[in-house]
């Protein structure tokens, strides 16, 4: 670990640093799903999905590389290994799914969901035990950012 002096200990950034360890898990399985469903997504609405899930996958691959270099600010070395997310995520995985369009969508949004709802309590978390209001901020526009991937996804649910 550096030796960082931004005003925060090195105990509060470690504690920031493990809710960030658990973002970046969410964010890698749910990149891997969007991913996969943009693979083998079919029916009526192949393309528009295609293209969405696309664009979405884009944005969350980005996300991973923030919240990677969030990390890295703090002083720590980011994880980064499938064993690493596979223990820290909150997130479900579907392995022996055929999923029809349907519950694509529906998968997709009950994890954009449950990262949103994660980072409404990590981000005061952060701010109120580790006096971190730069990750707290930083996770305040993650937290919109999945609450609009959602509205959009449930969209095509009508």
């Amino acid at each position: 670990m550096e030796k960082i002096n931004t005003g925060l200990s090195d105990k509060e950034r470690f504690g920031s640093v493990q809710l960030l360890y658990h973002l970046l898990s969410d964010e890698f399985v749910l990149y891997t799903k969007t991913r996969k469903y943009h693979w083998n997504v079919t029916g009526m609405q192949f393309k528009s999905l295609h293209e969405l899930f696309e664009e979405q996958y884009t944005d969350i691959e980005s996300k991973i590389d923030e919240v990677a270099e969030r990390v890295r600010s703090l002083g720590h070395l980011s994880i980064g290994t499938l064993k690493q997310f596979s223990k820290l995520t909150r997130l479900e995985e579907h392995e022996d799914e055929d999923s029809d369009a349907t519950t694509m969508l529906k998968n997709l949004v009950a994890d954009h969901e449950t990262i949103a709802s994660h980072l409404r309590k990590d981000l005061e978390t952060a701010m109120d035990d580790y006096k971190d209001a730069g990750t707290s901020d930083f996770m305040t526009a993650f937290l919109e950012d999945h609450e609009k991937m959602a509205w959009m996804l449930r969209s095509y649910l009508g």
